[in-house]
């Protein structure tokens, strides 16, 4: 987004502060109008913070379901509404490239919660799928931390690991505690409640990725969006459709030709699109390829969650709807839910 588009948005913030806000992808509102008031970027950390804060304040979510953060334009009504709130909680890692711009046009003067600070980025990950991502202790994860790291480059995908999903549901937690008419007792029940979810989602996902062969973990996504989950549970990530960290750049001849050798070498079997991105690209190499491709219904949930009623609705219901169908497709059937996941 360039500032001069910002410049003449900021302009009608005033007019747009006056009227209701009928803001796509937004959370509905619990809060009294003169209540705690809170924008979230993306749909992830939106859900994270409705989550955290349940009737104590009013969520206001900027990406609709299905919407990529990478190329983001806010209108001026969700520009007003970021004016007017008390905190803006935004995924981080480089992610929204445009937030200093919509912050500036929009003169939010609120707290700032990152949700990816201090989570180590990095801007590749290892094709061999060697690494020792063990969440059960010893030789994996390691907190998550480095007050030191600059994100610039770093692949911003970070919650596609459970384990810094976290990370991040405890950074937002910690944040919103500073606010001024939020129970700091409520906030922290919900976060230990919904720490205790992502622990039983990752054991989860770890149980049934193990029963699966090494050799056999192969992925093929539409864009490079799986590295931090790749490297949790043991993957080998052969390619992806855009070889990018983002959804808006196009893969030429030569990257199509080398990902289709490569799903040769490797012996993958399919290629998933994403549930905001074209599958056509995807269906055309999966075909060229003579593999399945996992599309519309079957899409992996990457840069956005699904709508409303959706399997993807919520992080934990798209991470889950993620893992059945990568087992699926590795022929194995995956394990029931622990009750913390039930409901």
């Amino acid at each position: 987004m360039v500032r001069t588009r910002l410049a003449r948005t900021a302009a009608l913030i005033g007019a747009a502060a006056t009227a209701t806000l009928g803001l796509t992808g937004c959370a509905g509102a619990t809060a009294a109008p003169d209540g705690v008031t809170i924008v979230a970027t993306t749909t992830q950390v939106g859900d994270f913070t409705r989550a955290l804060v349940g009737e104590q304040a009013e969520v206001t979510q900027l990406l609709a379901a299905g919407q990529s953060a990478h190329a983001f334009d806010p209108s001026a009504a969700q520009l007003a509404a970021l004016a007017n709130a008390d905190a803006l909680v935004i995924s981080g890692a480089g992610l929204e490239s445009w937030i200093d711009d919509a912050i500036d046009a929009s003169g939010f003067e609120g707290l700032l919660i990152d949700a990816g600070e201090g989570v180590v980025t990095h801007g590749t990950h290892e094709h061999d799928g060697d690494e020792d991502h063990d969440h059960g202790g010893g030789g994996g994860h390691d907190d998550g931390h480095d007050d030191d790291h600059d994100h610039a480059g770093g692949n911003p995908h970070i919650w596609t690991d459970p384990a810094l999903a976290e990370v991040m549901v405890r950074t937002i937690a910690d944040g919103l505690a500073e606010i001024d008419g939020l129970d700091s007792g409520e906030l922290e029940a919900s976060a230990s409640a919904y720490e205790a979810k992502l622990v039983a989602l990752d054991d989860w996902i770890t149980e049934n990725i193990e029963m699966v062969p090494v050799d056999d973990r192969l992925l093929v996504t539409n864009h490079d969006a799986f590295t931090y989950f790749v490297e949790a549970y043991g993957i080998t990530f052969v390619g992806s459709v855009i070889p990018n960290f983002d959804d808006n750049a196009e893969p030429s001849a030569a990257e199509i030709d080398e990902l289709i050798a490569r799903i040769a070498e490797t012996g993958a079997t399919a290629v998933f699109a994403e549930g905001s991105i074209s599958p056509k690209a995807a269906e055309t190499i999966a075909r060229e390829a003579g593999i399945d491709v996992y599309s519309g219904d079957d899409a992996l949930y990457a840069d956005s969650l699904g709508a409303p009623g959706s399997e993807g609705a919520t992080y934990l219901g798209s991470q889950i709807h993620n893992v059945r169908l990568i087992l699926a497709s590795w022929g194995a059937t995956p394990s029931p839910l622990p009750a913390a996941l039930e409901g």
